[in-house]
């Protein structure tokens, strides 16, 4: 039981970033503060950090919420 609800969590995490994957994708989701952006030319570097951070923020407070015994 307790192998097979972990991978249900994990499964529903790995949906969640897929989705958020697709969204950022499209460019549905915004670019947050702290994101940073540089184009020189025809070169394009994008390191998403202040999402990456809120995204952090939300999956530990989700994963604490399930896993807490």
């Amino acid at each position: 039981s307790g192998a097979g609800r972990l991978l249900l969590i994990l499964a529903a995490v790995l949906a969640v970033i897929g989705v958020l994957f697709v969204l950022a994708g499209r460019g549905l989701l915004p670019r947050l503060p702290g994101d940073v952006a540089i184009e020189r030319g025809n070169t394009r570097f994008y390191f998403p950090l202040g999402t990456s951070i809120l995204v952090s923020l939300i999956l530990t407070v989700v994963l604490n919420l399930f896993l807490r015994r």
